[in-house]
C-alpha cells in the first residue's frame, strides 16, 4: 500500500510541473510582450542633480527616479520644460525618448529656468531635414601597390544616386598609359603639321609658276605702239 502511494506521488510530481509550466507560458502569451526599457533624464526640483535613467513603465521611471536623485517618496513627476504633470501610464506612454523629466518631492513645485536660452528636454525632436544633393567621395586601395581607387557618390533628393568608381592600378600601367596617350597626341599633331605644310608649299609654288609664266609671255602689239603719233607738218600746195 505504501509502495503504491509512493508510485503515485513520483507519478504525479512530472505531470504538475509540466501542468505549472504550461500555464505560466500562456500566462505569458496572453500578457503579450514586456514592454523595451526607454531612455529618460530626471533632475531635482532645483535642477542642481541631473541623471539618466531607463524605464518600462511609470511605476519604473518613478523607482528609478527615486533612487536615483535620493528623494523621499512619494514623488510626482513632471515635464521640464513647462511643468505638466506625468500621472498616467497612457501619457507616459506618449512621451519619446530621452525626454527631460523633473521629481518633485512634498512641498517642492515646477518652476521656469532662470538661466536664459535654457532648453528643458528633448521632447521636441527637430524638423526632418531633406537633402538636396548630397556628394561623397571615398578614397580606397585594392593593392599595397596601387596608387588608390577614387569612387564618387552624388545623391539627389534622397532618391537618385549614381556614383563613379576611378580605378588606379599600379604606377607602371599608369605611366605606360600616360606615355602611350603622349605618343599617340605626338604622332596626330606630326600628321596634321606635315599635311599642314605640304598644302602651303602647294599653294607657294602655283604662285610662283603663275608668275614666271606671266614674265615668258610676249606683250601685245597695242602694248609696243605708242600711245599717239605727232601731227604730220602741213605743207601749202604751189598752184
Amino acid at each position: 500500500m505504501d509502495y503504491a502511494k509512493s508510485l503515485s506521488q513520483r507519478l504525479a510530481a512530472p505531470v504538475s510541473k509540466c501542468v505549472s509550466a504550461s500555464a505560466s507560458m500562456t500566462q505569458q502569451l496572453l500578457a503579450g510582450p514586456a514592454p523595451t526599457p526607454r531612455p529618460y533624464r530626471v533632475c531635482n526640483w532645483d535642477r542642481s542633480l541631473r541623471k539618466g535613467v531607463m524605464a518600462p513603465s511609470l511605476a519604473e521611471l518613478l523607482r528609478q527616479a527615486q533612487s536615483a536623485l535620493a528623494l523621499p517618496a512619494p514623488i510626482v513627476l513632471v515635464l521640464d520644460e513647462d511643468g505638466t504633470a506625468v500621472e498616467t501610464e497612457s501619457f507616459f506612454r506618449t512621451l519619446e525618448d530621452g525626454t527631460a523629466l523633473m521629481a518633485l518631492s512634498k512641498g517642492q513645485t515646477w518652476s521656469a529656468p532662470k538661466t536664459r536660452g535654457y532648453q528643458g528636454g528633448l521632447s521636441r525632436k527637430p524638423p526632418r531635414r531633406i537633402d538636396v544633393a548630397c556628394v561623397t567621395f571615398d578614397l580606397y586601395k585594392t593593392h599595397p601597390k596601387d596608387l588608390g581607387c577614387l569612387n564618387v557618390k552624388a545623391t539627389l533628393y534622397g532618391t537618385y544616386s549614381m556614383s563613379y568608381d576611378l580605378r588606379c592600378h599600379g604606377a607602371r600601367r599608369l605611366v605606360k598609359e600616360a606615355l602611350r596617350w603622349g605618343l599617340f597626341t605626338m604622332q596626330a599633331t606630326g600628321h596634321v603639321l606635315l599635311g599642314t605644310s605640304c598644302y602651303m608649299q602647294q599653294l607657294l609654288d602655283a604662285t610662283e609658276e603663275e608668275q614666271k609664266e606671266a614674265e615668258k609671255s610676249p606683250l601685245p602689239l597695242q602694248n609696243l605702239l605708242p600711245c599717239s603719233l605727232p601731227a604730220l607738218p602741213y605743207k601749202k600746195m604751189s598752184q
